[in-house]
């Protein structure tokens, strides 16, 4: 069995936060899987499904996100799960708007939610780090990551949770390569290698200079012949063996 949580603050005033974009994924993966519908448990709310024919369990902490681990660690002794079948989904800041980075253990890097999973879980779970940018000062971060997404973040972030959702088997079943590879080509942040520069070709109808010469003819060719004498003594042996070219 494998526990996905998805991290966030309960209540409406808060769905729209950046800080809620777990839960957002949670319940994409929902709609897409068709799990059950969210009852309350572990001091959270549960849904139950399959990815890929195993039985998943998603859930929400609704403890607030500095008590996240509460609710997952219960859940966690509960169906004496460990941390390698634990994944959890959560917002980033040292990561770019709809940029993502998935690993198994690591820092909580400040991330309250984190820090509480730490304390309840230990650290060898896998994170989804879903990137929403960073304010550029420390001073913004609070109305930052509490701050709903604006209007225009829609067009990259309904894709990349719809990616999310769809590709989400390849999450459960530790395909990390494949989940990331599929999201970057779903949402176009897959970077198109440069084209190679063509060679020109005879079939191009350009010759390389020197073509179709060996390097002995192109070095004749290029040799530029020296003028000879026309006074001096020089001049006057080779009149003497050759004539003045006269007739």
């Amino acid at each position: 069995m494998l526990l996905i949580a998805g991290l966030g603050n309960p209540g409406p005033q808060y769905a729209r936060n950046r800080h809620n974009v777990g839960f957002m994924a949670v319940d994409a993966i929902a709609r897409r899987h068709s799990f059950s519908g969210f009852s309350k448990k572990f001091r959270g709310e549960i849904a139950e499904g399959t990815l890929g024919g195993d039985k998943v369990l998603l859930l929400k902490p609704m403890t607030f996100m500095n008590l996240s681990g509460d609710s997952v660690g219960e859940a966690m002794r509960f169906y004496k799960l460990g941390p390698a079948d634990i994944i959890v989904m959560h917002d980033e800041l040292d990561l770019a708007p709809g940029k993502l980075k998935l690993k198994t253990g690591g820092g909580h890097g400040g991330h309250n939610g984190l820090k509480s999973i730490d304390a309840h879980c230990g650290k060898d779970y896998k994170r989804l780090r879903i990137g929403i940018g960073h304010p550029g000062h420390k001073d913004r971060v609070n109305p930052h990551v509490l701050g709903d997404f604006a209007k225009s973040d829609a067009l990259w972030l309904e894709p990349l949770l719809d990616a999310i959702a769809d590709h989400a088997e390849l999450m459960a079943r530790g395909d990390d390569a494949g989940f990331l590879n599929k999201i970057a080509l779903a949402t176009g942040a897959a970077d198109p290698k440069p084209a190679r520069p063509a060679k020109a070709s005879a079939a191009d109808g350009v010759k390389p200079a020197g073509a179709g010469k060996s390097h002995v003819h192109q070095a004749r060719n290029t040799a530029q012949p020296k003028a000879l004498p026309t006074s001096g003594p020089m001049a006057d042996m080779l009149k003497r063996l050759f004539g003045d070219g006269k007739t």
